[in-house]
Parts: structure tokens; C-alpha cells; sequence
């Protein structure tokens, strides 16, 4: 088949790209000339372990082109990708669709055959209706169906995520719809992955409530990780004896200080506001908003406590500023939140993350970034956990705690434990839902 994806971004571009693998012969577009040199040459403008290398095979075996001309790259294309950008809009939460609906309209405009125009955008309900409007209004003749094929890409396994989906979620009006749609994920469907085939509203709906179904376990759990730190229980604990409930499961049951990154933030505040514009509040993933900005601010009060009630003159090592590890995402991550914080409280701040500085320089002024998490410490008043890379998890506490000014840390992902720090020579250690006495009475 021959297929074209519009937007290499995050979504668009690793579509393309594994799509080109199973077979197809893919064109990915977008109108940023820059964008496009950079993936001519070679070059993955985000960080997706594995997508260069994927890329690269592709492209050699003339599977895969990139090209700003939307008319050349939908000639002849059985499946036309929309995977443009839906930013939260400003002032009322809702997703912004200018993008959408521009690039319907221009694909209306150049195409000339039966083609089925696919939504990979994260979009509110009823956008594939209106984007069939805009395109009958720009070429009342054109022969074509749209579809609604949500992402389920996890940031840092979003080839694996590709490959080897839970499932594929399709949104069709006709059956011929759904039969493209059948062969663009035949090597898929042949493998026994399961294909979910629905009408437009509810594909983009199971999006929707999938994020925020994910976000409300996050936040739940970390309102749970409060009330330990409080009783004494251990979050590591009660999660564990949470997930080997199948019903619950044990996935996205790891306290932290708050979800973040492209989709949680954006597509639960999205779908608040489509439940007030149809008159049915989504009372649950309205607190669960709610809660996560205020456990992202709970962060700030524990660090302080660790500050003895202030930054002003604290020398302060971060470690991870992006949402997550094996991401250079920094969208909505709790670094944003925090750090500034401390700048703001007058701390100097030490950043080391593998691949957060690309977005965070700009993001995080006032901050000085480092390669070495040691030599960030060194003569600093406090050590800060934020994300949990593979480099932080096999840290030289020792090595560490003997360098710095007053030797503590703030291990805000539980990678560490109170009876690690206190061998190491932390003079302090605290972590998220747990109490360090109990910890250390239990020997964890």
C-alpha cells in the first residue's frame, strides 16, 4: 500500500516509520523545511531509543521518503495519516484543532482518487464528523471516508508499542473504510494482535478515557502515598498488594510526584471540557486535575522541610528533568514545577539529565546543567530524584554523600531506600510514601 502520514512529530513520525516496516511504501510530510532536512540526512529530531535506526532501514530499502509537498505525497495513497498537533487551547482546556482541520482541507484540495483520511491525532468527540464536513465543503466530488485510529504510544517504548499493540483501535462509517484500514494493519492482524473496530465516536472516545483512566491510577496512588507517610505504611507495599488483584492490575501504580508528558495533562483536561460542553461533568478526572497539580506542589513543601524552611542559599543537584526516562519530552513534567521553585527561593540548581537539556534550557532559565550527577553534588546542600534513568538507579551513594555540603537526598521515584542512605552517609533521606523509621525498623 501506499500510505501518507502528515506531521513528524512525535506521533506522526514513528507511524510512518513503522509503517514503512511492515511494508508499506509511506511519505511523511511536514511544512517546517528544516524538519525535513534533518530527517533526509538521517537525523530523528526527538530522542525515541530505536526510531534512527528504524528509520534509516527503511529509507535504504526505498520504503520511506519525507517531503514538504502534501499534494506529491498523497498521489496514489490508499491512506492519508492526519498526526498534526492538538495543543491544549488556551483559556478553556479544550483541545485546539486549527492544524486538524487545516490539513483536512488541504488534503480535500489535492486529492483526486478514493482515499480514506485517517485521524491518528488525539481529537475530541465528534472531530472526524467535522473533518468529513470540511473536506465535502473543499471537494464536494471527492471520493474518499474518514477513520479515527487513536495512538497508544508509550514515550520510550513506542516501537514496541507499535509492534506489539494491546490493541488497534479503528473508528469507520463503511465497510470499505474499514477494509483499508484491515490492510494497512494486516502484518498486525496476521500476528493475532487484536484489531477493535467501532464507529468515529467511540474510537476517540476509548482514547480518551483510556488517558484518563491511567492518570486517575497515578493520582490515586499518590494520594495513597500522602496518607502513608502519615500512618506509617509502606506505598511499595500497599502497591504491591494492590496489583496482584487482577481486577486492579499493577501497572501505573507507582507514586511519584505527578504525571506529565503529552497526553495525561493535555487529554484528561480535554476531556473535562467535552463532559461540560454535553452537560455530564467528569467529576472524577476533575479532582484527578485537581490533585496532580497539588501533589507536584507537595514536592515543593518536602524539599523545603529537607532546606530547613528554605532554598535561599541552598546549592541543589537535580537528577532527570523530563516527564519520564528514554524521553527528551518535557511537556507538563513535575520539573517544571519544582525547579523553578527552588530558583525562585533563591537556590542554585544543578541539572543532570541524559536528554532533557535539548528542551530544558530554554524551559528551566536559571539552572545550570551538567553531564556528571557526582559533580553536580559535589558541596551541595541536597540531592534531588526526579526521573528515574537507568544512570540514577546504580548511583555511588558514597561516593556521593561524602562530597557534599550536607549530605541529603530527596529520592522522589523510590529507586533508593532509608537503610541505602544511611550506610552511604546521607545525614538525611526522604522518599514518597514511605516513613524512614519504619523503613529502616523493617531493614528495606
Amino acid at each position: 500500500m501506499k500510505i501518507a502520514v502528515i506531521g513528524t512529530g512525535y506521533v506522526g513520525l514513528v507511524s510512518g516509520v513503522c509503517f514503512s516496516d511492515f511494508g508499506h511504501d509511506v511519505v511523511c510530510v511536514d511544512k517546517d523545511p528544516a524538519k525535513i532536512e534533518m530527517l533526509e540526512a538521517g537525523q530523528v529530531p526527538i530522542f525515541e531509543p530505536g526510531l534512527e535506526d528504524l528509520m534509516a532501514k527503511n529509507v535504504e530499502a526505498g520504503r520511506l521518503t519525507f517531503t514538504r509537498d502534501l499534494a506529491t505525497a498523497i498521489d496514489g495513497a490508499e491512506a492519508v495519516f492526519i498526526a498534526v498537533g492538538t495543543p491544549t487551547r488556551r483559556g478553556d482546556g479544550h483541545a485546539d484543532l486549527t492544524f486538524v482541520m487545516a490539513v483536512a482541507e488541504e488534503i480535500a484540495k489535492a486529492a483526486t482518487h478514493y482515499t480514506v483520511i485517517v485521524t491518528k491525532s488525539t481529537v475530541p468527540v465528534g472531530t472526524n464528523r467535522q473533518v468529513k464536513q470540511v473536506v465535502r465543503k473543499a471537494n464536494p466530488d471527492l471520493d474518499f471516508d474518514v477513520a479515527s485510529n487513536p495512538e497508544f504510544l508509550r514515550e520510550g517504548a513506542a516501537i514496541d508499542d507499535f509492534m506489539r499493540p494491546d490493541r488497534v483501535v479503528v473508528g469507520v462509517q463503511t465497510d470499505r473504510a474499514a477494509q483499508v484500514m484491515a490492510d494497512v494493519y494486516r502484518p498486525l492482524f496476521l500476528r493475532d494482535f487484536p484489531i477493535v473496530t467501532t464507529d468515529l465516536e467511540s474510537a476517540e472516545m476509548i482514547k480518551y478515557a483510556a488517558n484518563a483512566f491511567l492518570a486517575t491510577k497515578i493520582t490515586f496512588i499518590n494520594e495513597i502515598a500522602a496518607l502513608c507517610e502519615r500512618t506509617g505504611a509502606d506505598i511499595k507495599q500497599v502497591s504491591k498488594g494492590m496489583g496482584l488483584d487482577g481486577r486492579i492490575g499493577n501497572k501505573f501504580l507507582h507514586a511519584g510526584p505527578g504525571y506529565g508528558g503529552s497526553c495525561f495533562p493535555k487529554d484528561t483536561k480535554a476531556l473535562a471540557r467535552i463532559g461540560q460542553e454535553h452537560a455530564v461533568p467528569m467529576q472524577i478526572t476533575e479532582t484527578v486535575i485537581k490533585v496532580n497539580e497539588e501533589v507536584k506542589r507537595r514536592m515543593i513543601d518536602k524539599l523545603l522541610d529537607l532546606c530547613d524552611g528554605t532554598f535561599n542559599g541552598k546549592t541543589i543537584a537535580v537528577l532527570g528533568v523530563t516527564f519520564k526516562p528514554n524521553t527528551d519530552d518535557m511537556r507538563d513534567a513535575p520539573a517544571l514545577t519544582i525547579i523553578p521553585a527552588m530558583v525562585g527561593g533563591g537556590a542554585k540548581v544543578r541539572t543532570v539529565d541524559p536528554q532533557g537539556m535539548h528542551e530544558g534550557e530554554a524551559l528551566l532559565p536559571g539552572v545550570k546543567w551538567m553531564d556528571d550527577p557526582y559533580k553536580a553534588a559535589r558541596n551541595a546542600d541536597l540531592v534531588v530524584i526526579l526521573t528515574e534513568w537507568n544512570e540514577f538507579r546504580g548511583l555511588d551513594l558514597k561516593r556521593m554523600a561524602k562530597h557534599m555540603a550536607t549530605a541529603r537526598m530527596a529520592d522522589l521515584r523510590n529507586i533508593y531506600s532509608t537503610k541505602d542512605a544511611k550506610r552511604a552517609g546521607f545525614q538525611a533521606y526522604i522518599s514518597i510514601g514511605r516513613s524512614p523509621l519504619e523503613t529502616m525498623d523493617e531493614g528495606a
